[in-house]
């Protein structure tokens, strides 16, 4: 097997993992073959290329290594400034306590509830402190890497700005965050399998691994702001009780205790908990393994109460939208699978966040300029056509599944038509993701715009209804959800940008609308008349040539 480089760094620690009992020579050969098993595992910020082929060579972990590198840019500027260590250090630690605990949890969480572990390498002579050893200095290597490559620009800028002391102090405090945040998920998970079942942690798990694919792909937007400091540093520390809650202050303490020599009460205690709870963290998730494995055996039970309601809401909307009985069923089909299938979660939730997200990013950044009073009396409100955006993105994804062989089901259908098939499933769609998210924005708009755009809002409606059709048109044709996510087709992504020409010449004539008496009437009259008449024949597709 492959000799990695970082194991033979381990070797010089044997006699620490020896003095605890661990079974060394065993510890190695299970990270082995863990770090070998690593280079087909893909994380989460590079889940873009998952559909590249499988023969490529190489750690996809450490490949991000290089985007960390580059979004650790983001921390310079807190090493740069020297007048308050406390504030810069503690909002530094805050940055990365979030970044590393979101990626541990997104993807290392399948490392820490890995249940094979036990079903195999325990069935054989290998004790449980030992296989307990490997999965946690698996996790910390990789922590290590990414904290790191996230830290590194930061370090180095230190070193010459701000002396040797500094750096060797940001360097210990970092092995101390990893410490602590690698034993707190665990604990969080311990307390979750305490009193969930399995399935409520992979609901969080999932929803976390979506939190940290939005945040990134905003960060991109954001980075650029985060330079803006002017007179920041001019803060005065004023001590709270509920302060000593939050581990990115801990952090700040050592700094303003050791480099500023300030002998205050509240900044030794800072000093002391950042020392000494990643301590005491790691020594109780160590006592508490044993629980922790005991309870893992619940990742294997799904909840136990499972309610199937004939007539909740899904039903009667599906009553309300749907003209026949075939498309009132895949209707509720579609929305059953949108709401449980975790993986078409992960893949359309991030669009679904960013859709959200970036119509604001840009009325901030014109604000900041203009004034607000200035935005309401402008034509800024069309950047909600930003919603459109996730379309393309949603309609590639969701003919396929992680249960697509259950798609033989199709070929038993009691009719050869997939109109009704693509119909319910992208009104189920429309009524379950896009209206809600459109809703919230409309509210929203409405307020910074002074409630005049309402006319606008339903032609943009319209508009997005009309792109969804001819999205349909121009993409693959897919039976809903009856495909593997390894084949999702890159070809695909090609023409995701004629498409969104597309939008932007409906939102051009949209544009254009406005500028003339009755425009906007007229307008919404023609795309009425346009959505009934293409979600009335865009459909029809017989099954057999699919």
């Amino acid at each position: 097997m492959k000799d990695f480089k970082i194991l033979r760094f381990i070797d010089k620690f044997r006699g620490l993992f020896e003095s605890f009992g661990v079974d060394y020579d065993t510890m190695r050969k299970i990270l082995q073959l863990k770090l070998m098993l690593d280079e087909r595992r893909v994380p989460t910020v590079m889940q873009n290329n998952t559909s590249k082929k499988k023969s490529e060579e190489g750690n996809s972990i450490i490949k991000s290594l290089w985007f960390y590198i580059l979004l650790g840019l983001m921390l310079v500027p807190f090493v740069i400034m020297k007048e308050n260590y406390l504030f810069q250090m503690s909002f530094l630690f805050g940055i990365l306590m979030f970044m590393m605990m979101t990626i541990l949890i997104s993807d290392f969480s399948s490392v820490l509830l890995d249940l094979r572990d036990k079903d195999i390498i325990l069935s054989k002579p290998v004790d449980g402190k030992t296989l307990s050893a490997a999965k946690t200095v698996h996790i910390m290597i990789y922590m290590f890497y990414i904290t790191f490559s996230f830290t590194g620009p930061a370090l180095i800028v230190s070193l010459f700005r701000s002396g040797f002391m500094f750096f060797v102090l940001f360097l210990l405090e970092i092995i101390l965050m990893d410490l602590l945040i690698v034993a707190l998920t665990a604990l969080l998970y311990i307390l979750i399998l305490k009193f969930f079942d399995g399935e409520k942690l992979k609901d969080i798990i999932n929803y976390v691994q979506i939190v940290l694919t939005i945040a990134l792909s905003v960060g991109y937007q954001l980075i650029g702001r985060l330079f803006d400091f002017s007179d920041v540093m001019n803060i005065d520390f004023v001590p709270k009780w509920w302060q000593y809650l939050i581990p990115s202050i801990w952090f700040g303490g050592p700094f303003e205790f050791i480099i500023n020599k300030n002998y205050d009460t509240h900044i030794i205690l800072f000093s002391v908990l950042a020392l000494i709870v990643p301590i005491l963290a790691i020594i109780i998730y160590v006592k508490l393994t044993p629980t922790f494995e005991s309870n893992l055996q619940k990742l294997n039970n799904s909840s136990g109460n499972v309610k199937v309601r004939d007539r909740g809401l899904n039903f009667y909307l599906s009553n309300i939208f749907c003209r026949t009985k075939e498309e009132r069923t895949f209707f509720r089909f579609a929305t059953n699978m949108m709401k449980k299938e975790r993986n078409f979660k992960l893949k359309t939730y991030p669009s679904l966040g960013l859709s959200l997200v970036f119509p604001f990013i840009f009325l901030l950044s014109m604000a900041k300029d203009e004034g607000w009073a200035n935005i309401a009396n402008s034509k800024m409100y069309f950047n909600i056509y930003f919603v459109a955006f996730m379309i393309p993105t949603i309609l590639m994804v969701i003919g396929y599944s992680e249960k697509y062989k259950a798609a033989w089901i199709y070929k038993f259908l009691p009719f050869t038509e997939a109109k009704d098939i693509f119909k319910g499933t992208l009104k189920a769609f429309v009524i379950n993701l896009l209206l809600p998210m459109y809703v919230f924005e409309s509210i929203i708009f409405m307020i910074i715009f002074k409630g005049k755009i309402a006319l606008d809002l339903v032609i943009v409606f319209l508009n997005i209804i009309l792109f969804i059709v001819i999205c349909f048109k121009c993409m693959k044709k897919t039976l809903p959800f009856s495909e593997p996510f390894e084949v999702v087709s890159q070809s695909q992504g090609f023409i995701v940008i004629p498409l969104f020409l597309i939008i932007g010449v409906l939102a051009g004539v949209h544009y254009g609308a406005t500028k003339i008496d009755y425009g906007r009437y007229i307008y919404i009259l023609i795309l009425v008349i346009a959505n009934i008449f293409a979600w009335e024949k865009a459909f029809n597709i017989s099954i057999e040539n699919m």
